[in-house]
């Protein structure tokens, strides 16, 4: 018989032996996570991936977005009154935005205001610098004319907004969710693949998700939910085994873990869990 979530969470809580990793576990964990370099969504990917791996079930984790710090600045000209914005961070990702400009202006406008903020901007973030920067233009210490000024404040305004912000829960955080397929593969009756079926439909409310995995920050180690005790997989009948990971200061930036049937190993997935974090956090620093 299937136990019900009042018993699994009396077995949790009460009698649940939870057990070791190998050692071979944590040469993997550590090889694998270590190895995608520094703290990254990238390397957030890869360790979700990993937990999905290693538990076969869906690996998951929440995060804050990222500042992308900057390596180059530069408008590229494409026809009167539109320029392109190239932004290089750091890391080598490009992005480019489209930008509204004054008709008639000299390349030289365009050229000069481009190597006064790449030189701003580099090794900082775009957040960070842009009140420096209105200042400086305001309290015309920026040594710019006044086309110039008027092309960096354009575009610096123009840049703040981001074109993929919407205005829910979570907008500031990243979720990342890998190896749902896993959820297929033990599927026993047809009631299993209703079960699944309702678990995916659960996955994409994506605030409802981020806002469960948040609770996971408020405690200590890991955290269980099982089933019916959190409104989002009351259907599903499904169970989050999460943990919080912290920087080198001790400062909670994230939720790892993974997603399954109620009827999941805990003893096994708790401790891989519970070390992934560990982890994970200390390539936060």
């Amino acid at each position: 018989r299937v136990p019900t979530d009042i018993g699994l969470r009396l077995f949790v809580d009460g009698m649940l032996q939870v057990g070791d990793l190998s050692r071979e576990e944590r040469g993997t964990i550590e090889k694998q996570i270590v190895g995608s370099g520094r703290a990254s969504e990238e390397l957030l990917t890869q360790a979700t991936s990993l937990l999905s791996g290693l538990s076969h079930c869906a690996g998951l984790v929440v995060a804050d977005k990222q500042e992308n710090f900057l390596h180059h600045f530069e408008f590229v000209s494409l026809s009167p009154g539109k320029a392109l914005a190239v932004l290089v961070g750091v890391d080598g990702t490009v992005e480019n935005r489209l930008i509204d400009m004054p008709t008639g202006l000299p390349p030289s406008a365009l050229t000069e205001a481009s190597n006064y903020l790449s030189a701003k901007l580099r090794g900082r973030s775009l957040e960070s610098a842009r009140a420096e920067i209105l200042k400086e233009i305001e309290g015309q210490r920026a040594e710019l004319d006044t086309l110039t000024a008027n092309i960096v404040a354009l575009g610096l305004a123009t840049l703040s907004v981001r074109p993929d912000s919407v205005d829910e829960p979570g907008e500031n955080k990243i979720l990342i969710v890998r190896g749902a397929s896993n959820l297929l593969d033990n599927i026993e009756a047809h009631s299993d693949l209703e079960r699944i079926r309702t678990l995916f439909d659960e996955i994409e409310r994506r605030a409802d998700l981020i806002k469960l995995l948040e609770l996971a920050k408020a405690g200590e180690g890991v955290r269980v939910f099982i089933g019916a005790e959190n409104k989002l997989f009351s259907l599903s009948g499904s169970s989050i085994v999460a943990a919080p990971y912290a920087d080198a200061n001790g400062t909670v930036v994230g939720v790892i873990g993974v997603i399954g049937p109620t009827r999941i190993n805990y003893a096994r997935i708790v401790p891989m869990v519970d070390y992934t974090a560990r982890v994970v956090g200390r390539l936060f620093v």
